[in-house]
């Protein structure tokens, strides 16, 4: 009794690979970035420390022991006390709030501003582009810096409440910030606007409303994210900047610039180094986070570089 062998099968194909999508790429390559990784561990871990510390800590914010007041670390405060005698870990987390809350807010407020500008820049050109340039040019040949104490100044003269005060600080900085990136995006709209989806949008007779939300400014992000990204770094530094010179978010709501300000003698600078080593550090430690994670994005996003 024979066996026929079954015939073979010729028709069956592989099954064909679907490419990966530009944004599972961009993930890829910056999961390939050790020291970006590591930047949002410590980042999203500072971030976490800071909202949910404050919730576990037995101290609270106006806990005045003056008995208490300059001592080291020990076991009852991890970090020390200031001069009023209160908890500096307790102090140096809800800083890290407001610290990090100002720089992402600002940093919003820039995106939202250098986008739009820069969007209608880069497609109306013409006089549009001219107004708009004109202005950029305007605001970015002013000193930032001494541009913002001279307004913290002002706000100082006219005494605004230091609640208050923390939003007018982070609109002040966003708007001041906004020509950097609405030149960055109207330099890639001008180049997006003359590609072959855009004739297709002439095409059908789109509205020009639809043209720059729905085809031109998505293929901005990555541009946008990674600006944005150093964008808080930067925003950061400034806050706590004003803040040590007395002109940014003021006492009793704390900072990490305002808590370096604490040790303003000599004898707080060297006999006292936990009243400002640990919202220093926390500064470091947070931009030097944000800035690796910028260039980890910037590597990741880039079309240029290879997979």
């Amino acid at each position: 009794m024979s066996i026929e062998a079954a015939p073979l099968n010729t028709n069956v194909q592989a099954p064909v690979k679907q490419p990966d999508s530009p944004w599972r790429v961009a993930v890829r390559r910056f999961t390939r970035n050790r020291l970006a990784v590591g930047g949002l561990f410590i980042l999203v871990l500072m971030i976490i420390i800071c909202i949910f510390g404050p919730m576990i800590s037995p101290y609270n914010l106006n806990d005045y022991k003056v008995i208490d007041k300059n001592k080291a670390p020990y076991a009852e405060h991890w970090l020390g006390t200031d001069k009023l005698g209160r908890d500096i870990l307790l102090r140096v987390m809800l800083a890290g709030r407001v610290s990090i809350m100002v720089g992402i807010i600002a940093t919003a407020i820039t995106v939202i501003l250098g986008s739009i500008m820069g969007a209608l820049a880069g497609f109306y050109r013409n006089f549009v582009d001219t107004v708009i340039m004109r202005i950029c040019e305007i605001f970015m040949s002013l000193p930032s810096l001494p541009l913002l104490i001279i307004l913290g100044a002002v706000l100082s003269d006219m005494k605004v409440d230091p609640k208050d005060r923390i939003y007018y600080l982070m609109l002040i900085m966003g708007i001041l910030a906004w020509p950097y990136l609405a030149r960055l995006v109207r330099g890639q709209i001008l180049t997006l606007r003359e590609q072959e989806f855009m004739q297709a949008t002439e095409a059908l007779g789109l509205r020009d409303r639809r043209k720059i939300f729905r085809h031109l400014l998505p293929n901005t992000v990555p541009i946008i994210i990674v600006s944005a990204t150093l964008g808080v770094a930067g925003a950061i530094i400034s806050e706590s900047t004003l803040s040590y010179l007395g002109l940014g978010v003021v006492p009793p709501t704390p900072s990490w610039g305002n808590m370096i300000s604490e040790a303003n003698g000599l004898i707080e600078f060297r006999k006292r180094p936990w009243i400002w080593i640990p919202p220093g550090m926390c500064i470091l430690i947070t931009v030097v986070s944000i800035n690796l994670i910028g260039d980890g994005l910037r590597d990741a996003l880039d079309p240029k570089m290879k997979k």
